[in-house]
């Protein structure tokens, strides 16, 4: 597996920094097409508690975004990521609006668009490979497992089938495809999960982003934990599981993230998970990644 400094370094000849931003738009789990509750481990902000402010203009947002990192990019170029809610839920006018005003920026080298698979129409999809054509666009699908229980569950809302199909409707459009993968849903077994992994690895997709379930206040999901219905993992236990997760993922996979974290005022467990500097030094020498990086 590749790791994505790496791979962004190799491709685009520079440190690359992610920039969340937010088109304003919902979900049909939010607005009553599918559900009014969303998915029951997702935020009021829709996964996009990092996003910058969604009600304003895009050129804003991202000088906004570029602030808090300037300092560790001096220099460096931006990806454009609509990370909140479904970013191609929305009508099209309005996405080729914003998602061209974000390309036009000098130092934006690619889009990462955030959506549903069953959120790909053909007229999205036919505007995502016109923007290809002027920069890389990268589609990010939450799939987050393949096992049809935990998807009913966790109301997900679609069949591994839709997943299925967008994959492929993605890459005959020459579209890039990065898969989010929730690590630790309640039932899921070991096997379960790494069951996931190898399925994303094997429908193709470019790129992986393994999440560590946590649990955020206000959230469904938190009023089970509450209840005793949904364990946590240990770090000890979640670095064991990537150990087995990395085993299936193969060399030509871009792996954009192996944990994840909310934000510290949301978050209800796991506690550990906040302290990211020993969460990602401990996951780096137990996967021995530094090793790994150097040869």
């Amino acid at each position: 597996m590749k790791l994505l400094n790496e791979y962004l370094r190799e491709r685009f000849g520079c440190k690359v920094y992610k920039l969340s931003l937010s088109g304003a738009w919902t979900c049909p789990n939010r607005d009553g097409t599918l559900d009014t509750r969303g998915c029951i481990f997702c935020s009021e902000g829709g996964s996009g508690d990092f996003a910058a402010e969604g009600n304003l203009p895009v050129h804003e947002q991202i000088l906004e975004a570029r602030k808090r990192v300037e300092k560790k990019n001096p220099g460096g170029k931006y990806i454009a990521y609509f990370q909140s809610f479904t970013g191609t839920y929305a009508p099209l006018p309005y996405l080729r609006k914003i998602f061209t005003e974000a390309l036009e920026e000098e130092e934006v080298v690619a889009l990462s668009v955030g959506t549903r698979p069953d959120c790909l129409g053909e007229e999205v999809l036919s505007l995502l490979s016109e923007l290809n054509r002027i920069k890389p666009v990268w589609v990010e699908l939450g799939l987050q497992t393949i096992h049809e229980r935990t998807a009913a569950y966790i109301r997900r809302g679609y069949p591994l089938s839709v997943y299925d199909r967008a994959v492929r409707d993605l890459h005959r459009n020459g579209l890039e495809v990065i898969v989010h993968v929730i690590l630790g849903l309640p039932g899921e077994t070991r096997e379960d999960m790494v069951e996931t992994v190898r399925y994303v690895a094997d429908s193709g997709a470019e790129g992986i982003k393994l999440q560590l379930l946590h649990v955020l206040k206000g959230t469904d999901l938190e009023k089970e934990y509450l209840e005793g219905r949904v364990p946590v993992m240990t770090l000890e236990e979640y670095t064991d599981l990537l150990k087995a997760v990395a085993a299936v993922i193969p060399d030509r996979m871009v792996v954009h993230r192996l944990t994840g974290d909310g934000p510290k005022k949301l978050l209800t467990a796991p506690l550990w998970s906040a302290d990211k500097k020993k969460v990602l030094n401990t996951i780096r020498r137990e996967l021995d990644l530094n090793s790994q990086e150097k040869r």
